[in-house]
């Protein structure tokens, strides 16, 4: 019969449709292939974009994080250059006056054998010593003598030069010394900066210094500026103008090197001044006291923040400190201002006063011997 289906035509037909299948499967498993290939790499690119974008911020991450790395140290050490740079940051500006000579007045009431040598015995003293200024200039190295008053008979000495080596002689090791107390401060200082963590001792060192330089809202970058050394060239200058190397009544009498005033606590009056003038000439037990008290005043009075300014600048150049170029910022030391300013370069320059700015006082302790 025509319309009954033969065995083959079936078996054909299933064939057929098996056919149909197994290609409809393979073009489904192509199409499956395709996306999983597609979504690995999508997964893949995303994953390396991650890792580009995510890497930098770890880094920046861990360098903040890490107590001891050397970035740390080094941003310590490079902020006060930061702050220099900056103009409108104010440094230096604000100032605590209560205990700025508390520690200088301790030390000149300490108990101490002030005894006045003779010019002969002094000069006597240096020669069995081998202490002269010729050695110094050449070797730069100074004795540790630190003599507590001048001798009266200085104003004697008719020999001009005479009489300036030996006030030299006398001021040139109390004034090392007194710069590398400082020194020794300073790098303290930057030793503590440099730390994560300080030590309770260390913590109220650094309260004492803020004192000590009136330092107002525990300012480090202030006391980086004020805690400084003084060249020797220009504090010997300003100690020769002031006392006619060594002469003046207020050297004299009251070891007062450096004419500071003051208008409270012991002074001398001034024989010159008005009756209704108040301030006083300080007055000192020791010489060192009064190059304490003398550095101290360089290092906070406002009168010479250009002074520390410039100082801090040479400091962040790697340049020595010129007492040429600071002593321009001493104008206001003296009623006379600039002539005042010629006056003290004149003298450095006459008596060659800048072969001392780089000697070293022969140590007394290890500690001072690192300095040399």
């Amino acid at each position: 019969m025509k319309n009954k289906i033969s065995i083959l035509e079936i078996k054909k037909y299933l064939k057929s449709l098996n056919i149909k299948k197994i290609a409809t499967n393979k073009r489904q498993k192509i199409r499956e292939n395709d996306l999983n290939i597609l979504s690995r790499t999508f997964l893949t690119s995303l994953i390396i974009m991650s890792v580009f974008f995510i890497t930098p911020l770890v880094i920046e991450f861990t360098k903040k994080n890490m107590v001891f790395s050397k970035d740390y140290e080094n941003n310590s050490k490079n902020n006060l250059k930061k702050l220099l740079e900056n103009r409108e940051i104010k440094l230096d500006n604000a100032l605590n006056p209560k205990y700025l000579f508390e520690d200088i007045l301790e030390f000149d009431e300490a108990p101490t054998d002030t005894v006045r040598l003779s010019a002969a015995t002094i000069e006597e003293l240096f020669k069995s010593t081998k202490y002269n200024l010729d050695d110094v200039r050449k070797n730069k190295l100074v004795k540790p003598i630190s003599l507590t008053l001048l001798p009266a008979e200085i104003k004697k000495i008719e020999n001009i030069k005479e009489r300036k080596n030996l006030f030299i002689q006398i001021i040139l090791p109390l004034v090392i010394k007194e710069n590398n107390n400082i020194k020794l401060d300073r790098n303290k200082l930057f030793s503590i900066l440099n730390k994560s963590k300080n030590t309770i001792g260390e913590k109220n060192w650094l309260i004492s210094k803020f004192k000590q330089y009136g330092v107002v809202n525990k300012d480090l970058s202030t006391l980086k500026i004020r805690m400084d050394e003084i060249p020797v060239s220009m504090t010997i200058a300003q100690a020769a103008k002031e006392t006619g190397w060594g002469t003046s009544r207020f050297a004299q009498e009251g070891n007062a090197l450096f004419g500071q005033w003051t208008w409270s606590g012991e002074g001398i009056k001034p024989a010159a001044a008005d009756n209704n003038s108040t301030h006083k000439v300080m007055k000192f037990k020791v010489l060192q006291a009064s190059v304490k008290a003398y550095q101290r005043n360089l290092n906070t009075h406002s009168t010479y923040k250009n002074f520390r300014s410039t100082r801090a600048e040479l400091r962040d150049e790697n340049k020595s400190l010129d007492s040429i170029i600071l002593s321009e910022h001493l104008d206001k030391y003296a009623e006379t201002g600039k002539k005042y300013v010629k006056i003290l370069q004149q003298i450095i320059r006459q008596n060659n006063l800048q072969d001392f700015d780089d000697a070293k006082l022969l140590p007394m302790s290890i500690e001072l011997e690192s300095l040399i």
